[in-house]
């Protein structure tokens, strides 16, 4: 019972499954940045959700130095209610537009060197990042006209 529940809670956001439909669509291994590049979220967001598929065995995780590197599991390692899921995800959303899109957008992805992709989303985070700041300097100056 606590298998089935860890999976349906795994399979209980939209992020979790472009992950497990593009890691089926690669027929093999996608590192996070790869994963995050197709995502377009947070690179701990999607840390988040690879986390949650690894806790109920709907993907395998593999350390290369510092890259993460997750695929499907395979027939023989993975549990029958697991095997069972990932048919039903790849059957339940084959024909959806945002899943074929993504099909589209992994094969892209895949062609671009990881250290490429993690150069660009650096880029994109520093850029991010600066804007809290930002904010709460205008925040500030608000505040000290209003009073």
């Amino acid at each position: 019972m606590r298998d089935t529940l860890s999976i349906c809670q795994a399979l209980a956001d939209s992020g979790r499954l472009r992950i497990l439909c593009a890691l089926a669509e690669c027929a093999g291994e996608m590192c996070v940045c790869q994963l995050t590049e197709l995502l377009q979220l947070a690179p701990s967001t999607v840390s988040k959700h690879l986390s949650m598929l690894d806790q109920a065995r709907l993907v395998v995780g593999r350390r290369d130095g510092r890259w993460m590197h997750y695929r499907l599991p395979a027939p023989r390692e993975a549990s029958a209610a697991v095997r069972s899921a990932l048919r039903w995800v790849r059957a339940s959303l084959a024909a959806d537009p945002e899943i074929q899109k993504d099909a589209q957008r992994v094969a892209a992805i895949l062609s671009i060197e990881p250290e490429e992709l993690c150069r660009r989303q650096a880029k994109r985070s520093a850029c991010c990042a600066a804007a809290p700041g930002a904010r709460a300097a205008a925040r500030r100056v608000n505040v000290g006209h209003a009073g």
